[in-house]
């Protein structure tokens, strides 16, 4: 059986959505910063338990200010990547609203949280006792390097694993 999957990619500007997209559907990394305009969709197929699935992946221009996203465009979304970048705290403040946002509402879906930059770990304002925090608080953040590659696949994998969880 085959399925396709809505997922979002939600988070403050700059925190590297489309990067993580480009390196999960391509493999490629550009060192130029692209704002994304509107929202880019790409696919990419995966086979998970047998399964073959298709995730289409919205990539949603970054915004600090969420209540100019459109939830409209959240309609049928199964899943969200929620994307920090590690050496700004304050995306993660941001993607925790976010998430309260999304969560609270008709658009409720699985969620990964995935701290990028992770080839940047020295600068990082997120801390590990904050990661700890995060995972008393349920979370299972993600570490990634859209740059390097690093924890990219494992972190879009962890939210098939949760989608397709539901289907049995």
């Amino acid at each position: 059986m085959e399925y396709k999957k809505k997922i979002c990619m939600l988070g403050a500007s700059a925190v590297g959505k489309t990067s993580l997209v480009r390196r999960f559907v391509l493999s490629q990394y550009d060192e130029k910063y692209h704002t994304t305009v509107g929202v880019k969709v790409d696919k990419r197929p995966i086979c998970l338990d047998g399964h073959d699935v298709t995730m289409m992946l919205w990539d949603f221009y970054g915004e600090d200010d969420f209540q100019k996203l459109r939830m409209a465009s959240l309609n049928g979304s199964n899943g969200y990547v929620l994307v920090v970048d590690g050496t700004r705290r304050a995306t993660l403040d941001k993607a925790l609203e976010l998430n309260e946002r999304v969560q609270g509402g008709p658009y409720a879906a699985p969620v990964v949280l995935v701290v990028n930059k992770l080839d940047l770990a020295a600068d990082w304002e997120i801390t590990p006792e904050t990661l700890e925090e995060l995972r008393g608080r349920g979370w299972n953040p993600q570490q990634s390097s859209a740059k390097t590659g690093e924890g990219v696949e494992a972190a879009f994998l962890a939210l098939a694993v949760i989608m397709m969880g539901k289907h049995k």
